[in-house]
Parts: C-alpha cells; sequence; structure tokens
C-alpha cells in the first residue's frame, strides 16, 4: 500500500498534535511502519517532506531507534528478552527452542512472512521474567510451552490474547496504535497485583510520601 492521501491526511493529524512541527516524527515513522512494515525510503521522504526535515535528517533518527525497521517485516513481531534476568529464567532457552521452531534468527522473517524474530535487550518488565512480545504485546512469565501454544494459535488463526494486554493484532495494527491513533483497546488490562507488590508493601508500611512531596 502506497502513502496515499489517507496517510498523508493521518501524518497531517499527527502534526497538529505538536507545537514544534518536527516533534512529531517519531509517530509518523510509526505510522509509515503500519503501512509499509518497514521505514522505506519512499517513507523517508514523505516524512521529510510533510515536517520540513532534509532526508538525512529522518533517516539518521529511524537509524538510531531500534524499533524502526529499513527492512520488511512479518505479519508479526516476536521479541524475546535475553537479557541478565529474563535469559537466566528461561528466555536463552525459549529464543533457543522459537528460533529453532520456525527456522528464523535475530532479526529474520520466516519463509512464509509470518513471523519476525528478534532478540531484545529489555522489555521494562522484569517484574514477570522471562518476557516475551508479539506485536509488543506482553507475554509475561513466559515459558517455552507458552510461546509455542502462542505462536501455533497465531498460524492457525486463532484469536490469542497477551497475559496482560489486548488481543493480538498484527505488527502493523500495533504500530498505528503506537502512532498514537486510537484502536478500542484501551481497557484492557495493563497492570496486576505482582506489579503493585512493592508499592502495596509501602502502603502497609506506612512509608508513603506525603501527597505535597509526590
Amino acid at each position: 500500500m502506497s502513502l496515499d492521501a489517507n496517510v498523508r491526511r493521518d501524518a497531517l493529524a499527527l502534526v497538529d498534535r505538536y507545537p514544534v512541527r518536527r516533534s512529531a516524527l517519531l509517530p509518523m515513522l510509526h505510522l509509515v511502519q503500519s503501512i509499509e512494515g518497514k521505514v522505506s525510503p519512499e517513507g523517508i521522504a514523505f516524512c521529510a517532506e510533510i515536517l520540513d526535515l532534509t532526508t538525512a535528517e529522518v533517516a539518521a533518527v529511524s537509524s538510531f531507534y531500534t524499533m524502526y525497521t529499513r527492512h520488511s517485516t512479518g505479519k508479526h513481531h516476536i521479541g524475546v528478552c535475553t537479557n541478565t534476568m529474563c535469559g537466566l529464567l528461561g528466555g536463552d532457552a525459549i529464543w533457543d527452542a522459537i528460533s529453532a521452531d520456525l527456522g528464523a534468527g535475530h532479526d529474520e522473517t520466516t519463509e512464509d512472512g509470518m513471523f519476525t524474530l528478534e532478540k531484545i535487550e529489555c522489555q521494562a518488565a522484569c517484574t514477570h521474567a522471562p518476557v516475551v512480545t508479539i506485536d509488543w504485546e506482553y507475554i509475561d512469565d513466559a515459558t517455552v510451552a507458552m510461546v509455542r501454544d502462542f505462536v501455533g494459535k497465531l498460524q492457525r488463526g486463532e484469536e490469542v490474547h497477551a497475559t496482560r494486554g489486548p488481543v493480538i493484532r498484527s505488527l502493523k495494527d500495533t504500530e498505528r496504535t503506537i502512532a498514537g491513533f486510537e484502536d478500542g483497546l484501551e481497557n484492557a488490562p495493563t497492570i496486576d497485583a505482582k506489579m503493585l507488590a512493592g508499592l502495596d508493601a509501602a502502603k502497609a508500611a506506612g512509608t508513603m510520601l506525603p501527597e505535597s512531596q509526590v
């Protein structure tokens, strides 16, 4: 799908949200990825034109952040955290199993175009280590069996819900959400008792800061 008039309309809507025009670049790159599945030279030129930037400036940003890619991705993105805590608690085993099952390595896409795999340095959810994301939705306290089950369901076209989050749609759908457009999934659960344990302990111990200091 080309970056047509509808995409331009959405891009201009993003620009209107910011007092400085170039501040819309990050969400606009996600918008481009929601259409193309990557940031192509056409996408870079599109952003540069709308934001009055050079293509070099846009390319510099898109190549700096790891959530932007310059090559085509699969329908679904699987990110396996292999940083210290997740790796030791099972992340490495999950990566080895899923990579072998799907026949793809880091930053590679399966032959059928269904999945792109990525080793992630941190998913910012260490409370639930080991953590895997599918299309950036969390699979908490993951095991090899759990991830294989999720992958199998997606391969069969079955509905899959994140363990702490909404239904898993596709990478392009998630990219549009990240760009800042409503997806109707705002009421999905995002936090649980395990994540609130420290806060609850502080409340029970009476060590909370007075509201005036928060």
